[in-house]
């Protein structure tokens, strides 16, 4: 499919109230208000196409953008690539779930992470502590240099409350997928949720909740769950 194609496409499953209900959630024009499900139904359709990402990125339609995450070949992104999809995300659901979800599938999600999650830019910094908690959610532990995810919870436990907003709720993130995901760092990242507590993030009026890391880690673990590694980290 060529990008014209696909944005004909998206255009045909958009949705007056999708498009109501992310307009509250921070996304701007243009965009159709897409279902993730519709835009699932194009990604089979077209499985992987690195160019056809690059594209739809670029449209500037959040649908679009959103979509190029799906079928993005992650062999294929550059670090270039990424860079500029992390300066170009302008609200949560690209650089928090689009950009983070193809990063971590590459050679460069660690290199990124760290250097993301310095950045001055909020969305960028909250791109990096997706990434670097995605990454652990489908990295083998024997691949994972625990020193420095540790050395990360130490950060979020002094840093959190300071924070930028959607910073706040990615660092929060991190601290249930690392316990989640990392087992030899559970018990450090119990600790750490025990530390921070409750996590206040704007919302913007939506009906969207923070988890409390405590609770949530504990319905993990009582599931069975810890150390249980996902496929990929995009859904």
């Amino acid at each position: 499919m060529t990008t014209s194609e696909v944005l004909r496409e998206l255009e045909q499953y958009g949705n007056e109230q999708t498009k109501k209900v992310l307009l509250k959630h921070g996304v701007k024009e243009p965009f159709f208000g897409v279902k993730v499900a519709d835009l699932k139904k194009i990604q089979k359709k077209i499985k992987k196409d690195y160019q056809l990402a690059l594209e739809l990125f670029d449209s500037g339609n959040s649908d679009a953008m959103y979509l190029a995450g799906l079928i993005a070949d992650e062999s294929q992104m550059t670090e270039a690539d990424l860079n500029k999809w992390a300066k170009d995300a302008y609200w949560y659901m690209i650089s928090e779930y689009t950009v983070a979800w193809v990063t971590s599938e590459t050679p460069f999600a660690l290199k990124l992470g760290m250097e993301w999650i310095d950045s001055d830019h909020e969305n960028i910094a909250s791109s990096g502590w997706s990434t670097l908690a995605n990454l652990i959610s489908i990295k083998p532990d024997e691949e994972l240099e625990v020193s420095t995810f540790s050395k990360l919870l130490d950060r979020v436990a002094t840093e959190i409350h300071d924070e930028r907003n959607r910073v706040r709720y990615t660092m929060n993130g991190f601290v249930i997928a690392t316990a989640a995901y990392l087992a030899e760092l559970t018990d450090k990242a119990v600790a750490t949720a025990e530390t921070i507590g409750k996590v206040y993030v704007d919302v913007g009026g939506t009906a969207c909740k923070v988890p409390l890391a405590t609770e949530y880690i504990q319905k993990i673990k009582d599931k069975g769950r810890i150390g249980k590694k996902r496929k990929e980290a995009r859904c």
